[in-house]
């Protein structure tokens, strides 16, 4: 059923509503819900934020209709908002068009006009909610995106502004597949892609279940975050798993050709953002800055099956986790080298 809140001071509105959209009252397809100023309109869509279409007037004591509309648009911007203005009133028109309404009738409000106009704002609404609907329950979009960006997608505060940059502070983790070049350079690029796969969709049944996030794919290599409340920790989690359940299929006779993989993982303070070209239009929402750069160091630096940190990260977890010294690794861009540690167990 369609929700639609009709905002307008004169009562005498409501009576010709219930009248003119009788039929579509008496066989549910429409709900009004009436409201006498922009005000007590904001009061009903917090208790029924399932609002599909407004209809406002835009001339009303204490909240007129374009405060609203600007209200509006922060919090429910998927909501389909049309204007009711007096005949000739372009002023006020050219506003509201230009603060997001979706169209507008005048008074006398002609019905037939409004009943056409109200459908064309339902179906717009109605595509809109379901384009939402399917990226959500895209699978492949919630391996890539944090699940904070999906709820952002789809709640209150949506489409008046992309993710901001901030500063954060998270684990990185580089998992690379060893030797991938000379398998695919003497397999099939069916078999290639068929085998990556499978090695992918195990690191990453293991990442999300840790609550990590796939940043990206690059090549036969993975790059993942992980965020909030012990990092670190579920980091090493996800990484020991992987490399364990890695162990154990590679003992399996049907599951080949059998590789190892090189991990390096380090936890800090990184830059969350929108990087890429504007200018054509490819933005990924990553992370970037020293401590992404030295985690990919450290991986670089694991041999096959090796799980590799930094000193700083081994004091915080060293207590949780068997580890042992590496010594000491000049990593590029770097003024002094590094202490290194291997995660066992």
């Amino acid at each position: 059923m369609v929700k639609i809140l009709v905002v307008d001071d004169e009562k005498d509105l409501e009576v010709l509503i219930k009248q003119k959209f009788r039929k579509k009252i008496r066989e549910k397809e429409y709900e009004f819900l009436f409201a006498i100023n922009g005000k007590d309109a904001i009061k009903k869509i917090e208790e029924m934020p399932d609002v599909d279409v407004v209809l406002s007037d835009i001339n009303m004591p204490e909240m007129d209709g374009l405060t609203l509309l600007g209200e509006l648009n922060e919090l429910c911007p998927l909501v389909k908002s049309i204007m009711v203005s007096a005949y000739g009133d372009m002023d006020n028109i050219r506003t509201a068009m230009n603060r997001g309404a979706f169209d507008f009738v005048t008074k006398p409000i002609n019905f037939k006009d409004l009943s056409i106009t109200v459908e064309k704002a339902i179906k717009q609404a109605f595509q809109l909610k379901e384009t939402l609907k399917a990226i959500k329950e895209n699978n492949i979009l919630k391996m890539y995106v944090d699940e904070n960006v999906l709820n952002f997608m789809g709640g209150g505060v949506f489409e008046s502004k992309i993710m901001d940059n901030e500063i954060i502070e998270a684990t990185v983790v580089f998992i690379d597949v060893c030797d991938f070049t000379s398998i695919s350079e003497s397999s099939s690029p069916d078999t290639v892609v068929k085998m990556i796969n499978n090695y992918f969709d195990l690191m990453v049944n293991e990442i999300v279940s840790n609550d990590g996030l796939i940043d990206k794919f690059m090549g036969d290599a993975i790059m993942a975050v992980f965020k909030g409340e012990f990092h670190l920790d579920r980091a090493i989690d996800s990484a020991l798993a992987i490399r364990n359940k890695l162990v154990d299929k590679n003992a399996t006779e049907n599951f080949v050709p059998k590789v190892s993989i090189s991990i390096g993982l380090k936890s800090g303070e990184m830059i969350s953002g929108n990087i890429g070209s504007e200018s054509l239009k490819r933005l990924d929402y990553t992370v970037i800055g020293d401590t992404v750069n030295t985690a990919s160091r450290l991986q670089d630096a694991a041999n096959a099956n090796q799980i590799i940190i930094a000193h700083d990260c081994y004091e915080m977890i060293k207590e949780s986790f068997k580890c042992i010294s590496l010594g000491e690794i000049q990593v590029k861009n770097k003024r002094n080298p590094i202490k290194i540690y291997e995660v066992l167990e």
